[in-house]
């Protein structure tokens, strides 16, 4: 089966979760709205009238006939289809529950720029974005990367459930790349409080499939468009 993936071009976004576990997988995809006309074909999807299971908005996949949308329900199909997940069915509810947890800290990062909300652009909402950023460093963050820290050294293998990968393993590595983008200073100083993730970065970084996406076209850069935004002002 080739997959068809649509999420909006030119940024990495919540749709770089799933590229992440398709590339892992050495699974056959298109990142259809980065193609001519893509991202009419992506509205005409979500916007199919009578019947069917329209999502709501990107990413979204397809794969057949079944239209799949949200980031860590996507993942949670894959997961299971690609060794990306435990085969017991408590092991993937827990893989499933992490993806949901990342999924509340994506948020948290998304609202340092945009705490009043996405129609505004950044520079209506600054002095907001300076203090929801502190708070996001002096709260938020040591409560989410310390959870996943723990679970990191009490895993008893080189992965967050063991020693095998899975696709919390990828996002993770995502929260780590994309927060040392947006946050350089920050994590410079907060890295030192979390080594198994650091280290669970570099061992996601260094496979193979991941290595050569990383050095590929495929792989979007980070941006001021996307969830992970550079602000100098924030990152003090």
């Amino acid at each position: 089966m080739r997959y068809e993936l649509y999420y909006w071009p030119g940024i990495q976004g919540r749709g770089e979760y799933v590229r992440l576990a398709l590339e892992e997988a050495g699974a056959g995809y298109d990142d259809v709205a980065r193609r001519s006309g893509g991202v009419a074909a992506m509205t005409r999807i979500m916007e199919a009238k009578g019947g069917g299971t329209p999502p709501f908005a990107p990413p979204f996949l397809k794969a057949g006939k079944l239209v799949i949308g949200q980031t860590a329900n996507i993942l949670l199909y894959l997961g299971s289809r690609h060794g990306l997940a435990p085969k017991a069915e408590a092991g993937r509810i827990w893989v499933h529950q992490l993806q949901l947890t990342i999924t509340d800290l994506v948020l948290e990062i998304h609202d340092t720029h945009h705490p009043l909300g996405p129609t505004l652009y950044y520079e209506e909402q600054r002095p907001a974005a300076r203090r929801r950023s502190e708070e996001f460093w002096k709260e938020r963050v040591p409560k989410y990367l310390g959870y996943f820290e723990q679970l990191q050294s009490g895993s008893g293998g080189a992965y967050l459930t063991g020693r095998r990968l899975t696709y919390v393993d990828l996002s993770l590595f995502q929260i780590v790349a994309g927060l040392r983008y947006a946050f350089p200073d920050h994590m410079t100083k907060f890295e030192r409080n979390i080594p198994g993730l650091v280290a669970l970065h570099d061992r996601v970084a260094a496979r193979p499939n991941i290595a050569a996406y990383l050095e590929s076209d495929r792989r979007i850069a980070f941006n001021e468009d996307g969830i992970f935004r550079h602000y100098k002002a924030l990152d003090r």
